[in-house]
């Protein structure tokens, strides 16, 4: 069947069909049984066209539908095996940026399933869940992709830093206004919001130095480039050695949430539920001890 041949249909979350990075079939033989499957349906899902191929009506149906019945069958299969160990292939994506801050609950994770193959990419490009085939992703802050189904583990605490040379260089703000005079290092975002009390300020932070990496930017900072809006979990060791000071500290900036996000389905694989209990659990207790 095609849906279990491990070669997804399609992109879920879009309706342009995507083939995978690593596909586990031929593309031929998986194009003649998706074929074979819409003459035994009386039904086009695909309509091709000389730049590819975008799902119709029927598509997206039949791919939810069938998604939903693969997971029922996983779920299943996993409760009946023995002493309901997990077992398979896990995939799981995540942000480069924050990749060191789950990395033991992951090897923790494995160690506890060993009937599980684990399997990981960190990077800081967009991952398409479906499209290549990854159970779960750990992503940080706004989720552009709302088809996906996400559920919140934590919470990272932001704040502004300098290094001490640029302070002693161009001084340290200490008003949200006063951000315009400085050289920012930023992810490439468009505005800081911060607050004091029940009042809100938003400043559109002006520098040379982009990165879409949390590190980069705090080495940035650290090289006396100018002040940066990071995590406090990131900027933590940057601090304890004496590379980055807080600044502005009176104002308060908005926690960046963190999420595990899957592909849209009733039910829940069992794998991935585990793995969602199991970061909730050692994201509170990193929280804490920070």
């Amino acid at each position: 069947m095609l849906l279990r041949s491990g070669q997804p249909l399609a992109a879920r979350h879009q309706r342009k069909y995507e083939w995978p990075a690593t596909p586990v079939l031929p593309k031929s033989i998986v194009s003649r049984r998706l074929l074979r499957l819409e003459q035994e349906l009386g039904a086009e899902l695909l309509a091709r066209t000389t730049r590819g191929a975008v799902l119709t009506e029927a598509g997206v149906s039949f791919r939810d539908q069938a998604a939903d019945i693969c997971a029922r069958i996983d779920a299943v299969r996993e409760e009946l095996s023995p002493n309901g160990h997990i077992r398979g292939l896990m995939r799981i994506a995540g942000p480069a940026s924050v990749g060191t801050l789950f990395a033991p609950a992951l090897a923790d994770f494995a160690r506890r399933h060993p009937a599980l193959q684990v399997h990981t990419r960190f990077s800081d490009q967009y991952v398409d869940l479906a499209a290549e085939g990854f159970d779960c992703a750990i992503r940080v802050g706004y989720m552009p992709d709302s088809s996906l189904i996400a559920r919140k583990i934590g919470s990272l605490p932001m704040q502004l830093y300098a290094s001490p040379g640029y302070i002693k260089e161009n001084g340290a703000p200490q008003y949200p206004a006063d951000i315009l005079k400085h050289s920012a290092i930023t992810a490439g975002t468009n505005s800081w919001v911060f607050s004091d009390g029940d009042q809100n300020f938003t400043v559109h932070p002006q520098g040379r130095f982009k990165a879409d990496n949390a590190y980069v930017l705090a080495e940035a900072a650290a090289s006396d480039l100018g002040v940066v809006a990071m995590g406090e979990m990131i900027a933590g060791p940057y601090v304890e050695t004496g590379r980055l000071v807080p600044i502005m500290t009176r104002f308060r900036m908005p926690d960046v949430g963190i999420f595990v996000v899957r592909p849209p389905s009733q039910h829940i694989p069992r794998k991935v539920r585990l793995l969602i209990d199991l970061l909730v659990e050692k994201f509170a207790a990193v929280s804490t001890s920070s």
